[in-house]
């Protein structure tokens, strides 16, 4: 009798628990971040949220005499309004220096006034559309346009945005010295309170001219990626650069206010909204300088009008006045660049 066979029959797998991954699935927040409705409940709580910001913005806006500000607004005397154009004229160029040492750190040929006009030119779009149309976008497209390839548009990218604030936070450190801020919905700061956070954010810029003079100029890698680092020569004046820029700015701010103000609080206003406005993500940080200037100096005699009235000639002349000019010069580069693809010669941008 012949034998037979049978395979032998496995009991079928259960099915994976409900919740429980497939084996190699990504698991934790990575594999949370890939699930399909990830983007959509990030798009909305984006949405919520600067639906809520400009909520607040319009409800404060609502009890602002604007008839008042008005009144304040044609009563700035053109010569304060001149000094405050050529300060925020000079920290524009300040600004624009600032990619002379992603030029020295990337070693690219651009000649100093093409990158000091890519700077400058590129910044007013930043201060009111965004990083990633002005700090990015419209960079990346003047110094492509010059044959600067992406990786050292990257490197002179990320050494302005790292000159801007290491002058910022020495200015932090020392302006808990001359400014207390006043009392704000119930809450304020202890003077040693205020100087130790002072202190510690000081301690950074501090830190990286140490560590630039210790690499004596070669670059920091970290994970495969490699950093340029300047001499430390180079990272004092990158640290003076940028403190001087953001004086300027409080400078033009405190000229429209025509010294009503101490110059160390108009400052604090200026380093304050840039965060609040960072922090918020709003376009130009557009109603969150205006409010952070109302909370830290509508007081006493200077009124609510006085306050917004300066801030926003400070913004015109700031903000909206160099983003006419350097859209202009925008689109009369892109014209000479496309004429020059027409007749052959794409350098005649």
């Amino acid at each position: 009798m012949a034998a037979t066979t049978t395979t032998p029959r496995h009991p079928a797998l259960p099915p994976l628990a409900a919740g429980r991954q497939a084996p190699g699935a990504p698991s934790g927040w990575r594999g949370l971040t890939q699930r399909p409705w990830w983007p959509w409940l990030t798009r909305g709580l984006a949405a919520a949220f600067f639906g809520g910001v400009a909520w607040l913005i319009f409800r404060q806006a609502r009890l602002v005499d604007w008839p008042a500000v008005l009144r304040a607004l044609q009563a700035l005397p053109a010569s304060a309004l001149a000094v405050a154009g050529a300060l925020a004229l000079t920290s524009h160029f300040t600004y624009g220096s600032f990619d002379w040492v992603g030029r020295h750190c990337s070693g690219h040929r651009l000649t100093r006034r093409a990158t000091l006009g890519i700077a400058m030119t590129s910044y007013p779009f930043t201060l009111n559309l965004g990083s990633l149309i002005g700090g990015v976008g419209v960079r990346y497209r003047l110094y492509a346009r010059r044959g600067v390839d992406a990786g050292t548009i990257g490197q002179v990218v990320g050494t302005s945005v790292l000159t801007n604030w290491v002058g910022y936070l020495l200015l932090a450190a020392v302006l808990p010295w001359l400014w207390q801020p006043p009392l704000l919905a119930g809450w304020a700061a202890t003077p040693w309170q205020w100087r130790l956070g002072g202190a510690v954010l000081g301690c950074l810029p501090v830190a990286y001219v140490a560590l630039c003079a210790a690499r004596g100029g070669r670059a920091l890698t970290l994970r495969g990626h490699a950093f340029p680092l300047p001499r430390w020569p180079v990272a004092l004046w990158q640290v003076a650069a940028s403190a001087t820029n953001w004086m300027l700015m409080g400078a033009a701010l405190w000229a429209v206010l025509q010294g009503a103000v101490s110059y160390p609080a108009a400052l604090a206003t200026v380093q304050l909204g840039a965060v609040a406005g960072l922090v918020l993500r709003v376009p130009a940080g557009l109603g969150v300088l205006e409010a952070v200037g109302v909370a830290l100096l509508a007081h006493g005699a200077l009124g609510q009008d006085k306050v917004l009235a300066a801030l926003l000639a400070y913004r015109a002349l700031y903000y909206f006045l160099p983003l006419l000019l350097a859209a202009l010069g925008f689109g009369v580069a892109e014209l000479r660049w496309r004429r020059g693809e027409a007749t052959g010669d794409g350098r005649s941008a």
